[in-house]
């Protein structure tokens, strides 16, 4: 069967203060856009024009960040993810960001549909003074379609190292059993949750960033968020996309590098 297939990536480089783009490359269904903005940052949207993915089907990002530079990486929509007859969708991240540089991944929700299956790995190399702020967001379902896709698939691996060196890594994984969606230690019932990570230069600007987080929490909110060395993880869970959106966006535009979301996060 026809299966999409993409590769997108970016790189930058630094003139008078501002981050230019480098190298652009996109083949298959991945393309990005580089829309104009008032910040020194480059953004670049990450498009998938196959309009979602089911099993078989392959995506790959990446970008390479100058040093001193700043990057904003988002995506057109939400991501999609269909029912499988046969074997994962994959979807592949490599980041680099160099020294004293920052970079924003800030892709949209990705939504998993009922016999969805998703296999996805995230890969980011810091070097010394480089920060990072990366969000991903998932999304059991349709809310306006009363969807709760018992039977989603999620295998979500994290690998984020500075000078080679481990920093951070995390396993998500889901199987579609009720313990996990009611196991009040996992997703106590609730059908969107969000990591967020912020890795800052050192920890005590981690620390700081951390303070500044805990006066924006709210306080009925399933939310919480601690430091430990350079990581700031802050995690969310919520019943609807919408109600996760609101919870995660005024953390996230605290801890963006460029000062503000992209346009395509506003609602």
């Amino acid at each position: 069967m026809q299966r999409a297939f993409g590769v997108g990536g970016v790189s930058s480089k630094q003139r008078d203060g501002v981050t230019h783009l480098a190298t652009l490359y996109q083949e298959g269904c991945a393309k990005i856009r580089l829309p104009n903005t008032h910040s020194p940052a480059l953004e670049a949207v990450l498009i998938n024009t196959a309009g979602g993915l089911t099993g078989g089907d392959v995506m790959r990002w990446s970008a390479d960040l100058a040093p001193n530079g700043r990057m904003v990486l988002t995506t057109q929509a939400c991501e999609r993810i269909y029912r499988s007859i046969g074997g994962p969708a994959r979807v592949e991240t490599r980041l680099s960001v160099a020294e004293n540089a920052h970079l924003d991944w800030l892709p949209q929700e990705t939504i998993l549909f009922a016999a969805s299956q998703l296999d996805r790995k995230i890969e980011i190399d810091l070097a010394n003074g480089s920060s990072l702020t990366a969000v991903e967001a998932i999304l059991l379902g349709r809310d306006a379609m009363g969807e709760a896709a018992l039977d989603a698939r999620l295998r979500d691996n994290w690998r984020i190292r500075r000078n080679g060196r481990l920093i951070h890594a995390e396993a998500t994984r889901l199987d579609g059993t009720l313990t996990e969606r009611n196991g009040l230690s996992l997703l106590a019932g609730k059908r969107a949750f969000a990591t967020i990570l912020h890795v800052a230069p050192d920890a005590e600007q981690c620390h700081a960033q951390l303070a500044r987080i805990r006066t924006i929490l709210p306080q009925d909110g399933r939310i919480a968020a601690s430091a430990n060395g350079e990581r700031l993880v802050i995690r969310a869970l919520s019943q609807t996309g919408l109600a996760l959106r609101r919870l995660i966006v005024p953390i996230l535009a605290e801890l963006s590098g460029a000062g503000s979301l992209p346009r395509l996060w506003h609602l």
